[in-house]
């Protein structure tokens, strides 16, 4: 990951619905949710809630299928687990393992690479 992919990964995030939005999708999982769903979780009407997921695809934080007539969501945890990569490789000089950074972040299996 490189500093315009982590800059238009922030600029993605910096909304509260959007925050929102990614926390629902994280705890769905990779069954994921759809628009519907998730605009009647966070009270939205589906036009506002649909530009903040544009938004957040182009980013590439999201990924988005279609369904008969709905689209299905889901997090780009890969993508999240790159961002705290970047942001955290030239910690303690260089050496991430030596400030206690965790080798498990969340659901995901141990992540061996972050220089991508």
């Amino acid at each position: 990951m490189d500093s315009e992919q982590a800059t238009k990964i922030f600029e993605s995030l910096a909304s509260g619905i959007r925050l929102d939005v990614w926390r629902l999708l994280v705890q769905a999982g990779l069954s994921g949710r759809v628009a519907g769903e998730l605009a009647a979780e966070l009270a939205l009407a589906p036009n506002t809630l649909s530009f903040h997921l544009k938004g957040m695809v182009h980013a590439g934080l999201l990924s988005v299928t279609q369904e008969g007539r709905f689209l299905r969501y889901r997090a780009n945890l890969p993508v999240m687990l790159l961002l705290i990569g970047y942001l955290t490789e030239e910690c303690c000089a260089g050496h991430p393992q030596t400030c206690g950074i965790p080798s498990k972040l969340g659901c995901l299996p141990e992540q061996t690479d972050t220089t991508t």
